[in-house]
This record gives structure tokens, C-alpha cells and sequence, in this order.
């Protein structure tokens, strides 16, 4: 076990982390970095990126993470194999945070991007289509099936708002939910309603995402909720919208949250009410979700610690150096 001391502790390793750290590097803060039980964020299980800037030709999503990663080390970050168990925030900075591997960091500011993760239905086939016509983010993917046949699991207003979306690409959209009425809000309803490309399938789930010949998804077996008969539907692509589940259980009682559990930030900033910690990315945003805006909030955290760092008359590190 280690005691790491650092200017800037980022917890965390998608697009929003790995940009914080790009930032406090070259603001020679010297970050760390713990990149958590799945380095490089949600992207690193996504196939085909084709909306990140810079980038004229499709990437893949773990190469594009490895090259933020590579830039972040490249540049002074420090990467720690770690998942933080534990957080004190109380008293104010220094802060203090403990890792699965018993290692302690001490750090002047916090940024956590700890992402989120979509909540998936868990039925046969939807992970193994992961990627080949299954898919939890139509904002994200919906490009890819202009013109072809789609279909949205859910009923609320992630689910409504995909289908609407979706329509931009494809004239054919089925949005399927398990009730006879949905829980979007009634202008989401108004509108999907309206929509001559969206049909709707009321009380069926889904039981079994189905690979065709070519390995990608063929059709779904659905299952209708109140007589139990099943049935087929044929889709190119189809886009759970569920919800996303934040990762913040770490911060329960000790950072004010939404009643999903996004953390809450000072609008249009990422400063929590705790000066000196800040939250990027997926962590506080339920809205937009892309790699893009976590980038951004990333650069915003890092940039808004280093003032922050300004402001303090004295760091430990300096303490120790003048003792």
C-alpha cells in the first residue's frame, strides 16, 4: 500500500477524465488519474465513431480512447490500475480517496467523471449484438441505418425522444413498450403520435435479440405482456432506451444528486457545492450523453481546478517543500 499525492486527483477514465488530465498536465498540475473497472468509458465497447471531431474517416472507440490516453500520459498524467472504494471530502481540500488496492491519494482537487452506463433489458443476444444492430444510443448510432428498418424498446422520454430522432434517418420506426400507456411527457407523446414513420406496439417485451445470417441483428422475439403469446418482428437495428444508471454510488450522502443520481453542478460549470470538486461528463449529464460534451466538461473541470488551485495560499505540496 501507497500514500499519491497530487494538485488534481481525476477519478475516472472516458472522454471527460482523460481530457481533464490533458488540461492539468499541460498546466503541469501532475494528475492522476484512477481509471476505474472499465478504462477508457462506455466508448471502449462502441464499434464505429463517426461523430467525434477530427476525424474525416470512422475510428473505432477503443483506439480513440488509447490515443486520449496516450496523450494524457504523453503530456505528464500519471495512470493509476485502481477503482477508488472510498472518498472524504469533508474539512475541504486536501481531499482524501482510497483505492481497491488499499493505495491512499491525497489531493488538492477532485474531478469525477465516472460516467454512466445504460441500463440494458438482459435478455439472450443483446449483448452479443452489441455493436451489430443493438445499440443504447440512437444519437450516437442512428446514423448508420438511414433508410432501413429500426425499432425502440421503451416508453419513457429517453425512448420517445430516440424514436423521434431516429426519424431523421429512417421512415420505419416501431418504438415497442411493455404498457398500454407511456411515461414520456405529453409534448413528447403529442409528437410521436403525430409522426407517420413511428407505429407503436403496446404490452410486448422483448425476449431475444435474434442474429441473422450475416451476424448481425435479424429480428426480435417479442412477448406479449398480457395474453404471453410471442411474435417476430424484423429489424436492422434496435436501440434500448431504458435509462442510464450514473455512477456515483461512491458520492451517496456526500454530494447533492438528482433524483436519478446525477451529480449536481453549479449551471453551466462543473463545480459540485463543494469548492475545489468537480464532476465531468456522463457523472452530471443526463441530457446529452455524448463523448464530445464530456470532452468539453472535461476541459471546463480542469481549467475551473487549476483556478481553483490559485486561489489556495498554500498547497500541501508546497507545505512540504518549504518545511
Amino acid at each position: 500500500m501507497a500514500t499519491h499525492r497530487t494538485k488534481m486527483l481525476i477519478i475516472g477514465s472516458g472522454p471527460a477524465g482523460y481530457s481533464a488530465a490533458i488540461y492539468a498536465a499541460r498546466a503541469m498540475l501532475e494528475p492522476i488519474v484512477v481509471q476505474g473497472l472499465q478504462p477508457g468509458g462506455q466508448l471502449t465497447i462502441t464499434t464505429d465513431v463517426e461523430n467525434y471531431p477530427g476525424y474525416r474517416d470512422v475510428v473505432q472507440g477503443p483506439w480513440l480512447m488509447e490515443e486520449m490516453k496516450a496523450q494524457a500520459e504523453h503530456v505528464g498524467t500519471r495512470m493509476m490500475y485502481d477503482i477508488i472504494t472510498s472518498v472524504d471530502l469533508e474539512g475541504g481540500s486536501p481531499f482524501r480517496a482510497v483505492g481497491d488496492s488499499g493505495d491512499e491519494y491525497i489531493a488538492d482537487t477532485i474531478v469525477i467523471a465516472t460516467g454512466a452506463q445504460a441500463k440494458w433489458l438482459g435478455v439472450p443476444g443483446e449483448q452479443e449484438l452489441g455493436g451489430k444492430g443493438v445499440s443504447a444510443c440512437a444519437t450516437c448510432d442512428g446514423f448508420f441505418y438511414r433508410g432501413r428498418k429500426v425499432a425502440v424498446i421503451g416508453g419513457g422520454n429517453t425512448a420517445v425522444e430516440e424514436a423521434l430522432y431516429l426519424t431523421n434517418h429512417s421512415d420505419d420506426v416501431t418504438l415497442i413498450h411493455r404498457r398500454d400507456e407511456l411515461r414520456a411527457e405529453k409534448i413528447l407523446q403529442d409528437r410521436l403520435f403525430k409522426s407517420p414513420k413511428i407505429s407503436t406496439l403496446w404490452n410486448k417485451t422483448v425476449e431475444n435479440f435474434v442474429a441473422g445470417e450475416d451476424g448481425s441483428l435479424h429480428h426480435l422475439v417479442l412477448r406479449d405482456t398480457q395474453t404471453g403469446e410471442t411474435s417476430t418482428l424484423e429489424v436492422d437495428g434496435a436501440f434500448v432506451a431504458i435509462g442510464h444508471a450514473p455512477a456515483t454510488e461512491l458520492f451517496k450522502g456526500k454530494l447533492a444528486m438528482d433524483d436519478a443520481g446525477y451529480l449536481d453542478v453549479e449551471p453551466g460549470t462543473p463545480k459540485t457545492a463543494i469548492p475545489g470538486v468537480f464532476a465531468a461528463g456522463d457523472v452530471t449529464d443526463h441530457v446529452y450523453r455524448q463523448a464530445v460534451t464530456a470532452a468539453g466538461m472535461g476541459c471546463m473541470a480542469a481549467l475551473d481546478g487549476e483556478r481553483y488551485l490559485a486561489t489556495l495560499e498554500d498547497t500541501p505540496a508546497e507545505a512540504e517543500a518549504a518545511e
